[in-house]
């Protein structure tokens, strides 16, 4: 029984060993699709996604980090933290020791990045190698004084095709290599925006160009042989909810204006009291019943969204759909920033290369997850983060990996199996220490040599 389960244990450990032996660090490129909602996969085709996916792996929902917004979330996917802890805390901000602000229109200062440091800047200092970018949040500031050895200054207006022949072309020929890219993609954020995403016309023809594009994306890999080699994640940042002018959070019926300067407005709104904050938070929190107002040392801990100096002394927060504004008009049919809880603020993750097995499909991981199994691909020690290399596991072909309802019916089979055998064993020595049956009847009386006289 001891042998069966050093035995046992030891088939285990070798398995994990041989999973885990692994060549020098792959290449890998990061894509991002704005606003790639998780469930417009189950609603809408993607014939060249959905080859992709059959070829790699794919997660149905990431879940993102609040708030759902873009450069927040973004910067949580290449740096494994929260938005508390890498300072990136909205699309707008203000700091009161500064007196500086950020905008996703003036976003190049050092000053707002300088809190953590992103994968492309870890990839080039711990090793002798190169990233490159196009457009993704951050990549065109220098951060720790270091930007990618190749990047693109952001313009909306580039086109994707140019975007992917420069990753493409700095991915073949640089020196030293490139081995971490990013690629990043206005849409299908843009049009969610305008058209929200329960339109289904609308959104079917701009869902089938994302997939276009990632056709042309695998077909360009593929024509220049890079294919097989290198390691490409798909992802995006936040899904979208449609909104409606009949879900409208007006704060204007409820607090002067004049009482407060908004730093972020919708769907979670940042306010910086100018009169007693006690006497702006009361106002607020009577407001509407579609709106949770929380004074900063309130903020629930499950948005891991608090301990920052950016983070304003007052946070409202919508219900699903509601759209806080300053009057009463609607800017935009489909939003997101949303609680990181709900379904239709989480994107996906798929990918595929060496490094990811093929046809493997799981529910869920979480967004700061994703920087650690990067790490772990390119051969680098990772900064301190929040993510968990464990729930991405499953999904390298160089990790053993078991989940749960393979654990117990692997420990449910070693149990009958041992206790088999152990019945048997005992089975055994009963019979060996029975006398056996008429044993003593050898000698008769009328024996004609008696052993005994």
């Amino acid at each position: 029984m001891k042998l069966l389960v050093i035995l046992l244990f030891s088939g285990l450990i070798t398995g994990y060993r041989g999973n885990s032996s692994h060549s020098l660090p792959s290449k890998l490129l990061l894509v991002s699709f704005d606003g790639f909602r998780a469930d417009y996969l189950q609603d809408y085709e993607f014939p060249h996604l959905q080859n992709f996916i059959k070829e790699g792996v794919l997660v149905e929902h990431v879940k993102n980090v609040f708030i759902t917004k873009t450069f927040p979330n973004h910067y949580s996917i290449v740096t494994g933290l929260y938005e508390e802890s890498h300072g990136i805390v909205a699309n707008s901000m203000y700091d009161a020791s500064t007196k500086k602000r950020f905008s996703d229109f003036d976003d190049k200062d050092p000053f707002w990045w300088n809190e953590a440091e992103p994968i492309w800047v870890t990839n080039q200092l711990q090793e002798n190698r190169s990233s490159a970018a196009a457009m993704w949040p951050g990549t065109d500031v220098p951060i720790h004084n270091t930007t990618p050895s190749y990047f693109m200054n952001y313009s909306s207006s580039v086109s994707f095709e140019e975007r992917l022949n420069n990753i493409t072309m700095w991915l073949m020929n640089s020196n030293p290599p490139v081995t971490f890219a990013t690629l990043y993609w206005e849409e299908p954020d843009a049009s969610g925006h305008k058209y929200g995403p329960e339109d289904k016309e609308n959104m079917y023809r701009v869902l089938k160009g994302i997939d276009d594009l990632i056709g042309e994306l695998v077909h360009r890999l593929k024509v220049l042989g890079l294919w097989e080699n290198l390691n490409v994640i798909i992802t995006s940042d936040h899904g979208m909810t449609q909104c409606s002018k009949e879900r409208l959070i007006n704060l204007d019926l409820c607090i002067d204006n004049s009482s407060y300067t908004l730093v972020d407005l919708t769907p979670v709104a940042a306010l910086l009291p100018k009169i007693n904050i006690t006497e702006v938070y009361n106002k607020l929190k009577v407001c509407d019943p579609h709106m949770n107002v929380y004074l900063k040392e309130e903020i629930p801990a499950r948005f891991h969204y608090q301990h920052n100096d950016r983070i304003q002394p007052i946070i409202l927060v919508a219900d699903e759909g509601w759209t806080i504004v300053l009057n009463k008009s609607l800017s935009k049919l489909g939003d997101h920033g949303y609680d990181n809880s709900l379904s239709s603020m989480h994107p996906f993750l798929a990918a595929h290369g060496p490094a990811f097995h093929k046809g493997y499909k799981q529910s869920t991981i979480n967004s700061v997850d994703i920087y650690p199994m990067m790490c772990h691909i390119l051969g680098l020690k990772p900064h301190p983060n929040n993510g968990t290399f464990g729930h991405t596991k499953c999904l390298l072909v160089d990790q053993w990996c078991i989940n749960l309802p393979e654990a117990i019916g692997i420990v449910i089979g070693a149990l009958l199996v041992l206790t088999t055998l152990t019945c048997l064993i005992i089975i055994m020595q009963n019979r060996l220490s029975v006398p056996r049956p008429f044993s003593r009847l050898q000698l008769q009386e009328d024996d004609d040599d008696p052993l005994i006289e």
